[in-house]
């Protein structure tokens, strides 16, 4: 799988003429040099429905009158360049025209997309109508006729649907479309279906040959879904709505899995479709460098111009990041990820409440690991049937109840030695039958009282002792079990509403304790708020704080620690075929402009970075790569310990068994 990869969109109306016009093999071979590209995305079908080659299962693009796709293959094949194939899948401009009984309904029948007349946009297509035949029939010719080293399949995934296809389906096996259930059931057999079919339709012609289903979102805790795959591209455009938080989120649960996966960014300001937007290159560098720091892969979305000529400003700015991506390599191939933490995710215990769909409860993963990043600590996110007992410290975020199976799975990781720390509702017995561990605290209920207030019995970055307000629901709690209690929880006057309030916000804590906030006992931690949500939408200093001490206490010798900055990540890689290990260091500090667009424009030279890292193994060398500048080291009661001199976004230790 290469590194180096450039996912190119080409979605052209048939209102635009002279398709491909200006293409010429030798500017094509000079961009991808430019650009360091080694793998790059073609195109067989746009969005718009129409072939880009010759085709008997569609149609040609009325403006194009030769095989581009073919000669996209034939000019980066001669230069040693991987070519996947583009098929929208989900999308077709065309045959929605002509076949709209084959659309996605709402429940109320409308389409999805395209909201009205003067807003227009793409409709989705249902793979439960005949419209997966012809897909099939597309991806078979394109497999058959073309030299392509891999299908990429887009805009797919488990989508609710009642069309009259999938009304008929449900009622012919004696179902009732009322019944969410079944219709559940009914679009996940659908959304199987197609998978097997279109797997089926490569590989009966090319044995192995790698396929990937996107639908934007690698759904964490759907192993099934993932495994449809032969890897994973994870699709994360920082500017384009993800945020610079989604990638990490989804690398450390994707580096579990046990696939090969890339990263995928774009070049451009905003997200897909925008012609003539460009990031910052030093933006291009961090996010190529945040791929490789956690095990991936790269690729860089473009999207050509309708008449064929590689836009060279793009392949000067993606060239920018892959020719450090290049120099980089031979340092993270074959890696695993070194982990103390285990971040047991909510997408995987509540399905559908991730937090790309903007509600609060999905919210406690990016809080999670936004805390986790800026405390730098190594970690995984993890599902259900991951092994915890690789870890030393499980996290049980705001919205975990425990039901009997995986009760008995944290018990042993517990038996192991492993410790846990649960906040908000996590912990709790699914029965109502209270906390299943020793958290040094028995469950009372939900607190009455929001906003209310945490009074820790430790300093809170070195001010003297204060009440810090909580925003997220609170939980009362009663020492027990021997339990240490480390801070109070204090509640306000009185809620907040039209015949009582106080002040602008809230009103203030009565400074009298109402029980324990946060408790330690044998088995862990327990805090009594919804921290990891409430960071995700306050992020206020008491709350990563707080989790940050729990952790420390949890994991007294943790595998690493450095004073990088807040804004820094901290990754290790282990590379066992070559008998090292690799530490990534990487800063960057992203501003909002316009609205809500992050961007990275400037990169802020990090002098005197000391880092420790535990090891009972002789380490040899310390090596900054690629450059192989040795770095003084001491190694003593069980750590490697070093100062990284300067770096600029991105910087790489060896250690060398």
């Amino acid at each position: 799988m290469r590194f180096r990869q450039v996912h190119l969109d080409f979605h052209t109306s048939e209102a635009i003429g002279r398709i491909g016009s200006r293409f010429a093999k030798e500017q094509f071979q000079d961009m991808l040099r430019k650009g360091h590209v080694d793998s790059i995305t073609v195109f067989s079908k746009c969005h718009h429905g129409w072939a880009y080659h010759p085709s008997e299962a569609n149609e040609i693009h009325p403006g194009l009158t030769f095989d581009l796709l073919g000669g996209m293959i034939e000019a980066a094949h001669e230069i040693g360049v991987n070519t996947p194939v583009y098929l929208s899948a989900g999308l077709d401009e065309k045959i929605t025209r002509r076949r709209p009984e084959w659309l996605i309904r709402a429940k109320n029948e409308a389409t999805t997309w395209a909201k009205d007349f003067m807003t227009p946009g793409y409709h989705r297509l249902c793979m439960n109508t005949p419209y997966l035949d012809v897909l099939v029939a597309q991806i078979e010719e394109v497999v058959r006729n073309y030299d392509v080293d891999g299908i990429f399949l887009d805009i797919v995934g488990v989508v609710p649907c009642y069309c009259q296809t999938c009304v008929a389906s449900i009622r012919a096996e004696g179902g009732d479309p009322r019944d969410d259930e079944a219709m559940l059931a009914l679009w996940e057999r659908t959304y199987a279906n197609y998978a097997a079919r279109t797997n089926e339709a490569v590989h009966k012609h090319k044995p192995g040959l790698p396929v990937f289903h996107n639908g934007g979102h690698i759904r964490r805790g759907r192993r099934d879904l993932a495994h449809y795959n032969t890897h994973l591209e994870l699709e994360s455009l920082p500017t384009g709505g993800w945020g610079y938080d989604h990638f990490p989120l989804s690398a450390r649960y994707a580096q579990t899995l046990g696939m090969n996966y890339l990263g995928m960014t774009g070049k451009f300001h905003t997200s897909w479709g925008e012609f003539g937007g460009f990031k910052h290159p030093n933006a291009l560098r961090y996010e190529t460098a945040l791929g490789i720091a956690n095990g991936a892969r790269c690729s860089i979305g473009d999207q050509l111009h309708p008449e064929g000529l590689m836009d060279e400003a793009t392949y000067a700015l993606i060239g920018a990041a892959y020719g450090e991506v290049a120099a980089k390599e031979p340092w993270c191939r074959g890696v695993t990820a070194a982990a103390d933490i285990a971040l047991l995710t909510i997408e995987a215990l509540h399905p559908g409440q991730d937090e790309d769909h903007g509600n609060l409860r999905g919210k406690s993963d990016t809080g999670a690991v936004r805390m986790l990043l800026e405390g730098k600590f190594l970690f995984d996110v993890v599902d259900l049937e991951a092994d915890y007992g690789a870890y030393k410290v499980l996290i049980l975020p705001d919205h975990a109840p425990i039901g009997a199976s995986l009760q008995a799975k944290i018990d042993r990781f517990l038996e192991g030695g492993g410790k846990l720390l649960a906040s908000g509702e996590s912990g709790l017995k699914a029965d109502g039958g209270g906390f299943a561990w020793k958290l040094g605290a028995s469950f009372v209920g939900r607190s009455p009282i929001k906003p209310s207030y945490f009074r820790p019995d430790f300093p809170v970055a070195g001010l003297p002792a204060a009440s810090y307000v909580m925003y997220a629901d609170a939980y009362e709690i009663a020492l027990a079990d021997g339990g240490k209690p480390l801070g109070a929880r204090e509640e306000s006057y009185f809620n907040r509403d039209a015949f009582a309030f106080c002040s602008h916000q809230h009103t203030p804590s009565t400074g009298q304790a109402a029980g324990p906030g946060m408790t330690e006992g044998e088995d862990g931690i327990y805090i009594a708020w919804n921290v990891f949500e409430d960071y995700a939408t306050k992020g206020s200093l008491a709350l990563k704080e707080t989790v940050v001490h729990a952790l420390n206490r949890l994991l007294p010798e943790k595998t690493l620690t450095t004073s990088l900055p807040a804004k820094g990540i901290v990754t290790l890689q282990k590379q066992p075929d070559q008998h090292r290990w690799v530490q990534h260091l990487l800063y960057a500090a992203p501003v909002t402009r316009g609205e809500n667009i992050q961007i990275i424009e400037d990169l802020t030279p990090i002098y005197d970075t000391a880092v420790s890292v535990r090891t009972d193994r002789p380490v040899q060398s310390v090596t900054l790569a690629p450059s192989g500048e040795a770095l003084p080291f001491e190694q003593t009661d069980g750590a490697v310990r070093y100062t990284v001199p300067e770096f600029t976004c991105h910087a790489m230790v060896v250690l060398q068994f």
